[in-house]
């Protein structure tokens, strides 16, 4: 499934956030959002998960989600989200619970999810026992479970430290190339956006428009082979956002 952003532009009352959008996300690849801050991305991407509507412009569905999808868009935040009283098990299974399941057909997607996310040893332990990055190993294996079309990623590794942020990258990369799943990723870092992304969208200041839309050829799994090449798209991007937040400070000043 696809999902193509067509003339979206958004405001809140008087406030313009969001300024003609065009963008289409195609299954099977990590789209990376990245600008200044207050430029509108997690806006964006609540609005691309229903939890908004635009004020202007449509984001349409293409194509049907995987025939076993139980929900076709699913949030990974960078709040962890877990109940500290639930295990691992427990946490993930929440998602199961509204949807027509048997125990069997539940405790089946939660194993498989669980297995995926290297947390099988891990299905009892309560929250408070794991560290940053095994926490976030659990909100994206309780995305998983509704095997979602899309994954919506809100800054999902952004509290963690850069050792163990790094991990978690491998992690995901990992799992594209098992999955080939579909996300729209929103980052402030933009290593992490040229090191994930399949295609980088750059936002310019408030009111957020595409300022530049970059693709990546370097397969996931041979980036760490490409370091150079990689720093020279991310000093790239480094200019376009910089030349964003210079253009906001000036406009500051003038009033």
């Amino acid at each position: 499934m696809d999902l193509k952003i067509d003339g979206l532009s958004h405001n809140y009352g008087e406030l313009n956030v969001l300024s003609n959008i065009n963008l289409k996300i195609t299954h099977g690849q990590i789209v990376c959002l990245i600008g200044p801050s207050g430029c509108g991305k997690s806006t964006l991407l609540r609005l691309i998960g229903g939890l908004e509507r635009p004020s202007v412009g449509s984001i349409l569905q293409i194509g049907k989600p995987p025939q076993n999808s139980l929900n076709p868009l699913t949030y990974i935040f960078q709040d962890f989200a877990l109940l500290p009283w639930r295990s691992v098990y427990e946490n993930v299974s929440l998602v199961l619970e509204d949807h027509n399941l048997t125990n069997k057909e539940k405790h089946e997607i939660i194993t498989d999810v669980l297995a995926r996310t290297k947390l099988s040893d891990f299905s009892h332990a309560l929250p408070k026992q794991l560290s940053g990055g095994m926490k976030q190993r659990v909100a994206i294996a309780r995305a998983l479970c509704v095997q979602p079309a899309v994954m919506l990623m809100d800054e999902p590794l952004s509290a963690l430290d850069s050792q163990t942020r790094q991990l978690l990258q491998d992690d995901l990369i990992a799992l594209w190339l098992r999955e080939k799943y579909t996300a729209c990723y929103v980052t402030h870092n933009l290593g992490e956006a040229v090191y994930l992304g399949h295609v980088v969208v750059v936002l310019s200041r408030r009111p957020g428009e595409i300022r530049d839309i970059i693709e990546i050829d370097i397969p996931l799994n041979e980036r760490p082979n490409y370091s150079a090449d990689l720093a020279a798209k991310e000093q790239h991007l480094w200019q376009l956002i910089r030349s964003e937040a210079q253009a906001s400070e000036q406009e500051l000043l003038n009033g």
